[in-house]
């Protein structure tokens, strides 16, 4: 069991890392200018999302590069579903890479908080995933340096909490059943096993996000993008 398991981990992490590569590639040659942040965005989504990333971004993500006119990138043509998408993809690229550092840099200095490695990785995860949330939202979303610092810092933490919280309300739940659960002994970050459990629970999160970006972006409290 283990050994296919090993097998699906590594076929998943290879064509992620080719799809990461060919995203930056495309990323590269038509530049996201009216949203710069989307360079970032969507090369971390392929690094997570195996297949759809890359459909998303040469379906979405293209639409808003360079080539295209500003009327083809203000959101007011696009169906809303596909606005609260791109909206979920900048939330859950954030998380991800808070995820993403948090986890092996538990596992490498070995702290441990209230004798639990699943809490210290909950809580080292949650704040670096809270960090850069918080920082692609403010310089993702039009919050520019020629406003008020303390104003974009409010409404990008306004913006982007209650998504935040609910990409890790799936994202955390799901590693707790690895943790608990599925395994016997909870696989670490240096196994293709760990990192397919966290692709899959990060595509989790970008569900369960997704809900709370609508409302946000219903409410006028997120932009459409």
């Amino acid at each position: 069991m283990m050994n296919w398991l090993n097998l699906i981990a590594w076929i998943s992490l290879i064509l992620s890392a080719a799809q990461a590569v060919v995203i930056t590639i495309d990323v590269i040659r038509h530049r996201q200018t009216m949203m710069p942040i989307m360079n970032i965005v969507w090369p971390l989504i392929g690094l997570f999302f195996p297949v759809v990333g890359l459909w998303a971004y040469l379906r979405l993500g293209r639409e808003q590069s360079s080539s295209k006119s500003h009327s083809d990138v203000s959101g007011q043509e696009k169906p809303f579903w596909q606005s609260v998408f791109v909206s979920t993809t900048h939330c859950s690229a954030g998380c991800s890479l808070g995820d993403m550092v948090g986890a092996p840099l538990v596992f490498l200095t070995g702290i441990l908080i209230a004798g639990s490695s699943l809490l210290t990785d909950y809580i080292v995860e949650f704040v670096l995933a809270y960090i850069f949330g918080i920082a692609f939202q403010y310089f993702g979303m039009g919050f520019t340096k020629h406003q008020d610092p303390k104003a974009a810092l409010k409404n990008a933490i306004k913006a982007d909490t209650l998504s935040l919280i609910a990409f890790e309300v799936g994202m955390f739940g799901w590693m707790a059943l690895v943790s608990l659960v599925f395994f016997a002994t909870p696989p670490e970050p240096d196994s293709p096993i760990f990192w397919l459990m966290m692709q899959i629970a990060m595509m989790l999160g970008f569900l369960t996000s997704y809900p709370a970006n609508w409302v946000l972006v219903k409410q006028g409290v997120k932009h459409a993008m």
